[in-house]
C-alpha cells in the first residue's frame, strides 16, 4: 500500500534560495515563493517574478442540503473571486463571479495580496457591491471567512459569516512543496475542518450545524507553467458509521508525484496521504469523470450534475474555469487499510486552463 513520509516541520518551503520537496503535516512559519533563487534560467527583477507567481485560497463546506464554496485568486494579470451556493433539495444555485484585471497592487491595506502566513493574517475584497474576507488565524485554530454581496436584478443579496476549527487535536492538516522544473516549484495547505455559521440568501435564514457541516481549506502558491493546467475534485460527508470524511485530490504538472503530490484524505481528521491519481473523461468534461491510481486506494467516479463554467479571453492571456458540482461514487482507502466506502457524495470537480 502507498505511503508517504512525513517530514519534520519546517519554516518555510524555501532554504537558501532552494525550493524543498516534501510533505508536512503542519503549515509552515512563511511562504514568500521571492525567496526562490532564480526559478527561470534567466535573472528576473523582483517586480517581474512577482508577476509570475499565481495564489489562491479557497474553501468548500457542506451538509446534507446545502453546498458552498469560495475562491479567492490572484493570478497578477487578473483578479478572480467565484462564490457558488447550491441547494441540493430544491436544485437552486445563487451564482457570483467576478475577474478583475490587473493585480491590485497599490490598492490598501491588503486588499487582493494573499498572505505569506497563516497564523494570523486576511485577505479581502471590496466594492460598492460586495465585500469578502478569509482571516487565516491557525495560531487561534481557526479559519473564518466574511461575504456580503449586495442585491442584484437576477439574484437576492447574501451574506455568509462561517468559521472553521482546525484545532490540532481535532484535524491534521497537510502541507506540500512540490517542483515543477528547476526552480519552479509549488506550495500548497489543506485541511478539512468542523464548520459552523450563518447564511442568508434575501430573507432566508441558513444554520450550519457544525454537528451536520464539514469544511476544506485549501492555500496556494507558486510559480506555476504559462500554460497551466489542473483537475481537482473534492467532497466531504460522513460515513454510513456516522464518522466525518473528506477528500481533496489534484491532478496538476507537477513532476516526481510518487513520492510527493497534493491528494489528501481525512477520516475524523486523521489525514491519509494518497497517491497520484489520473483523472480522465472519456466522454467530455460534462460527463462522468474517472479518478484512478495505481496503488488501488482511490476509485472514483465523479457524475456532474449542475455545470458552472466561465472563460475569458485576451492577446496574450487566456483562462477556462469548469467547476460542475455532483456526484461522487467509488472507493477510497485509508492509511490503516480501511476501504471507505463513497456513495452519491456531493461535491465539485474543477478542471483548470489558464495561459498567463
Amino acid at each position: 500500500m502507498y505511503t508517504r513520509e512525513i517530514l519534520p516541520p519546517v519554516n518555510s518551503p524555501v532554504e537558501n534560495g532552494v525550493p524543498l520537496q516534501g510533505t508536512w503535516d503542519r503549515a509552515f512559519g512563511g511562504v514568500d515563493m521571492l525567496d526562490v533563487r532564480r526559478p527561470y534560467q534567466f535573472p528576473l527583477p523582483g517586480w517581474a517574478k512577482n508577476l509570475r507567481v499565481k495564489e489562491w485560497e479557497s474553501v468548500y463546506t457542506q451538509n446534507e442540503r446545502f453546498f458552498f464554496g469560495f475562491l479567492l485568486g490572484n493570478a497578477k494579470l487578473y483578479r478572480v473571486a467565484r462564490l457558488v451556493l447550491f441547494d441540493k433539495e430544491k436544485g437552486e444555485k445563487f451564482l457570483f463571479n467576478r475577474l478583475i484585471p490587473g493585480s491590485g497592487w497599490g490598492l490598501p491595506g491588503n486588499s487582493w495580496r494573499l498572505p505569506r502566513s497563516l497564523a494570523n493574517s486576511s485577505v479581502y475584497g471590496r466594492s460598492r457591491r460586495y465585500f469578502f474576507r478569509i482571516h487565516s488565524w491557525l495560531d487561534a485554530d481557526t479559519i473564518k471567512l466574511a461575504v456580503n454581496i449586495e442585491k442584484s436584478r437576477r439574484q437576492p443579496a447574501l451574506t455568509a459569516h462561517i468559521e472553521y476549527n482546525l484545532s490540532k487535536s481535532d484535524v491534521t492538516p497537510m502541507a506540500v512543496s512540490l517542483v515543477f522544473s528547476g526552480q519552479r516549484s509549488m506550495y500548497a495547505f489543506k485541511a478539512m475542518a468542523v464548520a459552523r455559521g450563518d447564511i442568508i440568501l434575501g430573507d432566508r435564514r441558513i444554520r450550519l450545524n457544525p454537528a451536520e457541516t464539514s469544511g476544506i481549506f485549501c492555500d496556494y502558491k507558486g510559480f506555476f507553467p504559462y500554460r497551466m493546467r489542473g483537475t481537482f475534485c473534492n467532497a466531504s460527508g460522513f460515513t454510513g458509521e456516522g464518522r466525518r470524511y473528506g477528500f481533496h485530490l489534484g491532478e496538476n504538472q507537477a513532476k516526481e508525484t510518487n513520492r510527493n503530490n497534493e491528494n489528501a484524505l481525512w477520516v475524523n481528521g486523521c489525514l491519509t496521504p494518497l497517491p497520484p491519481v489520473r483523472v480522465t473523461m472519456p466522454r467530455g468534461i460534462d460527463s462522468d469523470w474517472t479518478i484512478q491510481d495505481v496503488e488501488g486506494m482511490v476509485d472514483l467516479v465523479f457524475t456532474p450534475k449542475e455545470h458552472i463554467n466561465s472563460s475569458a479571453r485576451a492577446v496574450i492571456t487566456s483562462a477556462e474555469l469548469n467547476t460542475p458540482l455532483g456526484h461522487y461514487n467509488g472507493m477510497l482507502v485509508s492509511a490503516d487499510g480501511e476501504q471507505i466506502q463513497v456513495r452519491n457524495l456531493w461535491g465539485l470537480g474543477a478542471h483548470l486552463y489558464l495561459r498567463v
